[in-house]
């Protein structure tokens, strides 16, 4: 019997995870570690089973997480800032939180000996324009390092990225459900900005798997559609019967045409799986001059992103979101 912690637990994400694992018989305790006592007593309340423990901390706080980790067997890392407008006017908290926050984590689970961690990055950590994004670039290879530390240890390090998912905290999709509903205008930036398009429980798959078979190092990816905002702001519109009309309003601070999954330089170490890329890390040391002479001559590879994936179209998207639970509870579908 082991135990599991999910920092972060109270989110979209360790809510989903928490649903998959709450009657495996895999863990004896399952402990949520986040800052925000609401949401823990609300999921409390949701959830009734004695083997479900919650520790009020956060994660730049060294001694809240030493006392959340000891005699922790396995970690889900999902604790984070999330939102780009917020990260961009507080960058110092976006370091502090997903870069600074996540080492203490891992140093902790190092010298604890957990079993494995998964941390969970983003699509913006790919070619990262934006104080989110960097952070999470950063964070991964925060991650990378701690794992160079266990090469001869059968404790993993390894993580995730994804790319948007669908109605979760900070995604654009509630908000153009309320202006529908209201029949009020939608705005979006740009009609050919393209976001991959992913539900929560694609994501909670792709973290199982990692957890499954990840080694150190390894940043496991999914492949997954994408849609042009238009496509889906018109799919929403449709879906609510809406009077909305669409308003473009430019490309804010911090935004791109199209979010990168897996870079260039990385599908050049990347493994396909079918439904799954998965990054090697880099095992070169600090020893530069056994590189001079070698390199990677594979460059005809191109980036992985949300204008070279499967684009959906507005009755593909309409069916995409259907599925969605406050979708279906919106429109009595449940």
């Amino acid at each position: 019997m082991s135990t599991l912690l999910i920092t972060g637990g109270t989110g979209s994400f360790g809510k989903s995870v928490l649903k998959k694992y709450i009657n495996n018989k895999k863990f004896n305790e399952i402990r949520i570690f986040s800052r925000d006592e609401k949401k823990q007593d609300d999921l409390r309340n949701s959830i009734n089973s004695s083997k479900l423990k919650f520790y009020i901390g956060d994660i730049r706080d060294k001694d809240s997480v030493n006392k959340v980790v000891d005699g922790v067997d396995f970690i889900f890392h999902a604790a984070a800032l999330k939102q780009v407008p917020s990260c961009e006017f507080f960058p110092i908290q976006a370091v502090k939180t997903n870069i600074l926050g996540t080492n203490n984590l891992l140093s902790i689970a190092k010298a604890k000996n957990v079993k494995k961690v998964v941390v969970l990055s983003t699509d913006k950590a790919a070619y990262p324009i934006n104080a989110m994004g960097m952070s999470k670039a950063l964070m991964e290879k925060v991650m990378i390092a701690n794992s160079r530390d266990l090469k001869n240890s059968k404790n993993i390090f390894c993580g995730t990225r994804y790319g948007n998912v669908m109605a979760s905290r900070g995604s654009v999709i509630p908000l153009f459900i309320e202006q529908a509903k209201n029949n009020s205008q939608i705005t979006i930036t740009n009609p050919n900005m393209t976001r991959f398009m992913m539900n929560l429980s694609d994501a909670v798959n792709l973290v199982m798997y990692a957890f499954e078979n990840g080694k150190n190092g390894e940043i496991y990816v999914q492949k997954s559609p994408a849609t042009t905002i238009e496509n889906l702001a018109k799919a929403i519109i449709d879906i609510y019967n809406s009077k909305s009309k669409i308003k473009f309003i430019g490309i804010r601070h911090g935004e791109k045409m199209y979010e990168t999954l897996v870079t260039k330089e990385e599908m050049s170490m990347s493994i396909d799986l079918k439904k799954y890329f998965k990054i090697v890390p880099d095992v070169r040391d600090l020893n530069y001059n056994k590189y001079f002479k070698e390199g990677n001559n594979n460059n005809s590879v191109s980036e992985y992103n949300s204008n070279n994936t499967e684009i959906l179209n507005i009755n593909q998207m309409k069916k995409m979101l259907l599925q969605l639970p406050e979708i279906k509870k919106d429109l009595n579908l449940i």
